[in-house]
């Protein structure tokens, strides 16, 4: 069986009073202009793509490209009208397009969650009941739901606010309030549709770190649309971009974002700050460690304990540190930057040459490539090679 958490095969959403009919039209070939003729919208076409267990997966495209109601899927709000869509259910894979309406009442209650742009608030409940509403559903007694809202909320910072109403908070309180009932299901899979689109930039980015902090906390597995290129590059571990209701490029950030697979991708990523966009990994250069031998790196002797993590004292940053904060750790310190992968194990070292390099790289200026690549290092312990990006 499939790991995935949720899959989507070659799935097509088709707007209109018979959805009979649009299958029909579909096996027979009919295209969108054709449809669209007879009543019909093409919302998706032919879309598929897999979500990985604990990954942030974000539906990326502009207004109209088909990524919400790709979205809505997943729960059965928006028509499957041809395709499946699979949600992994303990030892068994469910296709919410074929399943009873008791078994998709279960998925929506204990295995898929969601958060909508606008909070979707009961302004009668208090925070606390909002947040305790989807857990009353699933039948929890009393005192286990009051205990799980409360954890929840002190998680979201609005413990100190659980007796009030959403018209006593601000805009991105009330959005905790969506994320915390969301969470507190204890639902597998997390379904966010723009949810910080309807709040001013300061909250939104706000909220967005917040919601990464949360993430490595209470690892879930979420499915994020966002038309906003920037928010897509920080917020996910995938990107899938949807162009006229089809998949048109899934990968990494640094993949969409250094890749473009199609003029539209290309349109969409231009501009973009390399601060934002490159991570310590597409920056270092990579260290292979030898048992038993110390490591030393132009000159300098780096610290590691027999597994090959970084002693103590020495500083070290994660794979997917942005650039622009790998530049504030080498501004703060003097010295070489350590790269550890998620083991807390030593895998790269980052100077002034390959920052420089990076940049350079991005911007594509091929006349100073040659003075700013540096010899590969190579010594007893290490032999690193940098990484090349087209």
């Amino acid at each position: 069986m499939s790991s995935e958490a949720l899959v989507f095969e070659s799935v097509d959403v088709v707007y209109g009073a018979n959805q009979d009919d649009a299958r029909a039209r579909l096996l027979r070939g009919v295209k969108r202009d054709a449809l669209r003729a007879v009543g019909y919208v093409t919302a998706v076409e032919a879309a598929s793509l897999s979500v990985k267990p604990g990954e942030v997966c974000v539906l990326m495209g502009q207004s109209g490209s088909g990524k919400s109601s790709l979205l809505r899927c997943a729960n059965g709000l928006a028509p499957i009208t041809r395709g499946r869509v699979l949600i992994r259910d303990g030892a068994q894979q469910i296709d919410v397009a074929r399943c009873e309406p008791s078994v998709l009442r279960q998925l929506r209650q204990r295995r898929i969650a969601m958060v909508f742009q606008h909070f979707a608030l009961m302004p009668w409940r208090s925070v606390r009941d909002n947040v305790a509403f989807g857990l009353e559903l699933q039948g929890v007694r009393r005192e286990e739901r009051a205990r799980r809202v409360r954890d929840i909320l002190d998680l979201v910072g609005l413990g100190d606010w659980a007796a009030t109403y959403p018209h006593e908070l601000s805009g991105g309180m009330q959005q905790r309030v969506g994320l915390a009932r969301a969470y507190v299901t204890e639902a597998d899979i997390l379904l966010m549709d723009e949810p910080f689109s309807a709040l001013d930039p300061s909250t939104r980015l706000r909220l967005q770190d917040e919601l990464l902090a949360w993430q490595r906390t209470v690892s879930r597995t979420i499915v994020f649309v966002t038309h906003d290129v920037a928010e897509a590059l920080k917020m996910g571990s995938r990107i899938a971009i949807l162009d006229a209701g089809r998949v048109v490029q899934v990968g990494t950030p640094e993949d969409i974002a250094l890749r473009p697979a199609t003029p539209y991708v290309r349109e969409l990523v231009a501009g973009l700050n390399p601060l934002a966009v490159l991570r310590a990994a597409s920056v270092m250069r990579a260290v292979v460690l030898q048992p038993g031998v110390p490591l030393v790196v132009d000159g300098r002797r780096v610290e590691l304990d027999a597994e090959g993590r970084p002693g103590s004292g020495v500083p070290a940053i994660g794979t997917a540190t942005p650039l622009r904060d790998v530049i504030a750790a080498r501004l703060e310190r003097p010295d070489l930057l350590i790269v550890v992968d998620d083991d807390n194990r030593v895998v790269g070292v980052i100077d002034e040459r390959e920052i420089l390099h990076a940049l350079v790289r991005q911007v594509g200026d091929e006349r100073h490539r040659g003075a700013l690549e540096p010899e590969p290092l190579t010594d007893h312990r290490t032999q690193t090679k940098r990484p090349q990006i087209d």
